[in-house]
């Protein structure tokens, strides 16, 4: 889960892209013939079981990033559109995640290693969920969130640079 707060420094779209690189490793983000029908270019299409998240180009591929995903429980699927674009977002923890970990603060502020929301976060339209960076790498590829769509920092900003807010994310288990 992602809680951004209007006060919080989020930096909203106008952003220019380079400054929310964040040096992590490479980027594995490929790409890939992409069979699905139905999806129109632009679309964003996370598949949980396979960990991996899709940008559909059009042309009969697509981009393919490896994700972590929501844990046993915290799944979900559906459909949702980007409703925000912030770089190094502060994050406050949703009173789920608060109960579970009651040590956390209230806030952790934006770029610090222990913020969970890593380079960048695109919102989703509910507000509880987002697609973001990790400062946990290893993360990416596993069961591991509380429903958000994690990515390598180098991933979440090649995917910030190519969509807008109103983008369609479609999550399918």
């Amino acid at each position: 889960m992602a809680r951004i707060g209007a006060g919080l420094t989020a930096v909203a779209v106008a952003v220019g892209i380079a400054a929310v690189a964040a040096p992590q490793g490479a980027s594995a983000r490929e790409q890939v013939v992409f069979r699905d029908s139905g999806y129109q270019a632009g679309t964003i299409v996370v598949k949980t079981r396979e960990r991996r998240l899709y940008l559909v180009l059009g042309d009969g591929t697509a981009l393919r990033y490896p994700v972590g995903v929501g844990k046993a429980g915290k799944q979900w699927s559906g459909v949702s559109s980007i409703t925000g674009k912030y770089v190094r977002p502060d994050w406050a923890p949703p009173a789920e995640v608060k109960r579970d970990k009651p040590g956390l603060p209230n806030v952790i502020k934006g770029g610090t290693p222990q913020n969970p929301m890593g380079a960048a976060a695109l919102t989703l339209s509910g507000g509880e969920y987002a697609i973001h960076g990790t400062n946990v790498p290893r993360s990416i590829g596993g069961y591991v969130s509380y429903g958000c769509i994690r990515m390598f920092n180098e991933d979440v900003t090649d995917l910030y640079s190519r969509v807008s807010v109103g983008t369609t994310v479609v999550v399918t288990r």
